[in-house]
């Protein structure tokens, strides 16, 4: 059936791109900076190189209004609290001195000062820098870097879209700055930061912009009345301006529900929404709402988190019924793409047939211009396209990988036993406690230790056959030793291999899964410059052979101390991948928590009586509505009680978690029933000790007191004060002590400092408690 063409030809658009460069050439940047290899000026020509580029690829590929002010050096929440003045009274001196050295002291801290808390972006793997704020807030506009940007795009022939958080999302996301009373809610600052909002738009419309786009994915979240009510004004305020560009208000992640009559009646020219998987219900609202008459559309039709093919087809469909819907519809991603890794077409290696089924940015890109095409033209105008497109998909719903009828058979012999421990945690902790003999307060470290220039040239010697198989094990078994015998002479009471046969902490174990795929280059930001290679689940899982008994035995023998085996949660490994999109996803974790099952088994089996097994993406992987939630912890939690209880009572089961907001998921946390957790605490003040206390929580716990995301080595004085808040929450019997997350990230000598403070710490709070604190 032929598209109708639309009155006005369908334009493409992307809301934002990846940031990194195609050979990830920020981060080096950005790290030979703080380094002091790389000036200011040198960083400066790099980025200002890297965004040149991507805007000229966009335009070259058919997109018409490039995205500008999406590019950041760090995090892009970060950068809108710069351009609204919102810089904590710690950080202001550090910026007065030097505007990029304060703005990387917000981010990372200093030795002296800590950083801005940092969280998970949505549902997704980025984090972005938690906005402090208080009634004392005062809001001051610098358009600066905005104005700047758009002036870069304006110069090469472009035209430029300003890309801003709006200004609602951003109080959403405000936290109480310390000191600030915790009821306190960022969202009464509104009236203010709409004056310095109405500025920066009007410093955007001086420089020539005719449209700028604020993004306010936190509509798509549940939200009260009152909020709702804040949408409402902000954006009458905002489109009743005088002299402003044109506002496309976007949003993302889900659908917009009782916010999309809000903004629909809203003095804007435009919206953008979701009309993927996850924005169903977006398309039915719309027309509910009576559509945007005498505005601009622009549909989200092609998945901007996954790196799957689109169907144009069923895309061609939505876009046919939006058609009669608003006075004009675009064409674009579900939401910006730096979720997603650059250039499939750069993936040799993976095979062929399966790298049909691939679209990373470029490639998502390429199909927007496509659908756009097919809106405006007609079906005939991308005959071709259309029909290449059927047969990739055709290609994968046949293929052999994607179906094992061993592993649909395990999967649907589970039952209710399966995920439960022969005993209740009051027994089970008895038995651990005898058999593991550990002290009050005892101490530990998340898992990975700093993966060293030497580490990474070993696998790079491996891979390019400089090494054989023989010498490259030789240096992870020299490792191993030195990371346990600094732990035993720091003190730490239970201990880790420190991981330095792994790339990554779900890479590793997807390399030795069925039914998983590695890319080379597939690399997507996480936080700052952190970037991480998701693998792409493709197909059914199983696990061949053990994957980490060989190294933890190894450790084990090497000390008389537990060492810990150390896992990736079901929940995890599908969060951290690009996940199949051709069956429900608690399918795919039970799948995944069978292979982790025979893991954990072998583990201990082997001897090991501690198992670890990370469940950092839980909270992150949350639906954002609540309507959602019980469906998604229903089969979470029961991976992760699949893949760990099978054990005897005295094998104590850790987890963990880190940068995410708990409070919403105690309960949850509690039904993994897990022995010990874990948790990142150090940069929110122990917050998740007292939600855990206030829940009733009653197994034991771990929050941080070394936050691994700051160069900066806290004292064994702050460490305990950390602890001393954490035991107003959790009883001694019940506190661990050890660092917010992995080592991985960190040098050496300050991994050393950091971790022989913690110990000191917990040894000068072991001794102030009294002898019944047991």
């Amino acid at each position: 059936m032929t598209a109708k063409p639309a009155a006005a030809a369908a334009r493409a658009t992307v809301y934002g791109y990846p940031r990194q460069g195609r050979n990830r050439e920020l981060k080096k940047a950005i790290e030979g900076y703080w380094k002091g290899r790389v000036t200011a000026d040198t960083l400066r020509q790099t980025a200002a190189g890297l965004r040149r580029g991507t805007w000229q690829q966009l335009a070259e590929a058919g997109v018409h209004d490039v995205p500008t002010g999406d590019f950041s050096y760090y995090d892009h929440v970060l950068d809108t609290s710069v351009m609204v003045g919102a810089v904590p009274e710690r950080h202001r001196e550090a910026v007065r001195a030097d505007d990029l050295d304060g703005y990387f002291a917000m981010a990372r801290g200093t030795q002296d000062v800590a950083p801005l808390e940092m969280t998970k972006w949505f549902d997704t793997n980025y984090h972005y820098l938690v906005p402090e704020l208080g009634p004392d807030t005062e809001f001051t506009a610098d358009s600066a870097k905005q104005v700047a940007e758009f002036k870069e795009a304006l110069a090469l022939g472009l035209t430029p879209r300003p890309v801003l958080v709006g200004p609602v999302t951003y109080l959403l996301l405000a936290k109480a700055a310390p000191g600030v009373a915790a009821d306190f809610e960022p969202l009464t600052l509104l009236d203010r930061l709409l004056s310095v909002y109405a500025e920066v738009l009007a410093d955007l419309r001086a420089a020539g912009a005719e449209w700028v786009q604020l993004d306010e994915p936190a509509l798509v979240q549940d939200r009260t009345p009152a909020e709702l009510n804040a949408a409402a004004r902000a954006y009458r305020e905002l489109g009743g301006l005088a002299d402003r560009p044109k506002l496309l208000v976007a949003s993302y992640f889900g659908r917009l529900g009782e916010a999309l009559p809000v903004l629909a009646k809203a003095p804007v020219d435009g919206l953008a929404l979701d009309f993927t998987e996850s924005g169903a219900g977006n398309l039915d609202d719309l027309a509910a709402a009576g559509g945007l008459p005498g505005k601009r559309l622009v549909a989200g039709v092609v998945n901007g988190r996954n790196i799957w093919i689109n169907d144009y087809e069923k895309s061609l469909a939505t876009l046919g019924t939006l058609l009669g819907l608003a006075d004009h519809v675009d064409v674009s991603a579900s939401s910006s793409l730096l979720h997603v890794p650059l250039d499939a077409a750069a993936e040799s290696d993976i095979d062929p047939e399966v790298a049909r089924w691939l679209a990373f940015a470029q490639q998502k890109t390429q199909e927007i211009v496509v659908l756009a095409r097919g809106l405006s033209d007609g079906t005939e105008a991308i005959a071709a396209e259309l029909a290449a497109n059927r047969a990739d998909l055709a290609s994968r719903a046949d293929a052999a990988i994607t179906r094992d009828p061993a592993v649909r058979a395990r999967t649907a012999a589970i039952t209710d036993a399966d995920g439960r421990r022969s005993q209740p945690y009051a027994e089970r902790t008895v038995a651990q406690r005898a058999h593991l003999g550990l002290p009050l307060l005892p101490t530990t470290t998340i898992g990975s230790f700093p993966q060293t220039t030497e580490l990474r040239t070993a696998r790079a010697d491996l891979r390019a056959g400089r090494i054989d198989e023989a010498g490259y094990e030789d240096r992870i078994k020299d490792e191993i030793r030195e990371v346990l015998s600094f732990q035993e002479k720091a003190g730490l009471d239970v201990l880790v291999h420190g991981e330095p046969e792994r790339n990554d902490m779900v890479q590793y174990f997807a390399e030795q899964l069925t039914g998983y795929l590695a890319t080379q280059h597939g690399w997507v930001q996480s936080y700052g410059t952190r970037y991480v290679r998701p693998p792409v689940l493709a197909g059914d899982i199983s696990r061949p052979e053990p994957m980490t008994v060989r190294w933890t035995t190894y450790a084990q023998s090497l000390t008389e101390r537990p060492v810990k085996g150390m896992l990736t949660g079901p929940v995890t490994m599908l969060a951290w991948s690009f996940v199949r999109d051709d069956q429900p996803l608690g399918d795919t974790a039970r799948q995944v928590a069978l292979a982790l099952r025979d893991e954990v088994n072998d583990l201990e089996a082997g001897g090991t009586s501690v198992i670890q097994v990370d469940e950092p993406a839980l909270r992150e992987t949350l639906p954002l509505r609540t309507a959602e939630h019980a469906a998604y912890l229903q089969w979470a939690t029961e991976s992760f009680r699949l893949a760990t209880a099978g054990v005897r009572p005295d094998t104590q089961i850790h987890t963990h978690m880190c940068y995410a907001e708990f409070g919403d998921i105690v309960q949850a946390i509690d039904d993994l029933d897990a022995d010990v957790i874990s948790l990142e605490a150090a940069r929110s003040h122990m917050q998740v000790a007292r939600e855990l206390a206030a829940h009733g929580y009653p197994r034991e716990a771990g929050p941080g007191v070394y936050d691994i995301h700051s160069p900066r080595i806290p004292s064994a004085d702050e460490a305990a004060a950390l602890l001393r808040t954490g035991l107003e929450a959790i009883p001694a019997g019940r506190l661990w002590v050890n660092p917010d997350c992995g080592l991985k990230t960190r040098g050496w000598p300050e991994t050393r400092a950091s971790l022989e403070n913690l110990v000191a710490a917990a040894r000068e709070i072991r001794a102030e408690l009294p002898t019944e604190a047991a």
